[in-house]
């Protein structure tokens, strides 16, 4: 691999480390409402664990409710089933058509146990970009190897990898920064 190469898939990699960051962090909950608090849930419909965005439209008609309308009304118990088992923490409301979740306000020590697994998910994040550093330096390393690159090539490489990985890490601290004090928040 020329040098290149192994920047883009270096950076392309720390790029999906921050995106499947971004969308765990949807996931938490911040005492308002929002369609990304559901998005993990999987609901077992013909056999198969699916997720309820592929069975189901989900919106937010107010600041504490999410509204799930399923297009096949006959999954509606199943869809209940997955929220309840979820750790979600809410109660789905069936009434026949729709399925209601009130999100209620949090407690101050949820809101604790919530910034902790913001941090966890942050510092996953981080070990997979650190992850993908030393792939990229093991790949400058097999290049010198091969007489592919001068010694002042991957070491040129090498601090090109560790600012990329010193940007990334700093995208994931700000966003981890963010929703704690977004969970933190009343």
């Amino acid at each position: 691999m020329d040098q290149d190469e192994i920047l883009l898939d270096t950076e392309e990699r720390m790029e999906k480390a921050v995106s499947v960051l971004t969308n765990a962090l949807k996931g938490i909950r911040t005492g308002r409402a929002n369609a990304g608090l559901v998005d993990s849930v999987r609901v077992e419909y013909y056999g198969s664990p699916t997720p309820l965005k592929q069975i189901a439209n989900i919106s937010v008609p107010e600041p504490q409710q999410i509204l799930i309308r399923p297009f096949d009304s006959t999954c509606l118990d199943a869809i209940a089933k997955a929220i309840t088992s979820s750790d979600l923490g809410m109660a789905p409301n069936n009434d026949g058509r729709v399925i209601r979740l009130n999100v209620p306000p949090l407690s101050t020590e949820r809101r604790k146990q919530l910034t902790g697994r913001v941090r966890d998910l942050a510092e996953e994040a981080r070990v997979a970009i650190r992850n993908i550093r030393r792939d990229a330096n093991k790949h400058a390393d097999q290049s010198e190897k091969d007489k592919v690159f001068s010694e002042d090539d991957r070491d040129a490489t090498k601090e090109k990898v560790q600012d990329l990985t010193k940007k990334y890490e700093g995208v994931v601290n700000d966003k981890a920064v963010a929703k704690e004090k977004e969970v933190m928040e009343n």
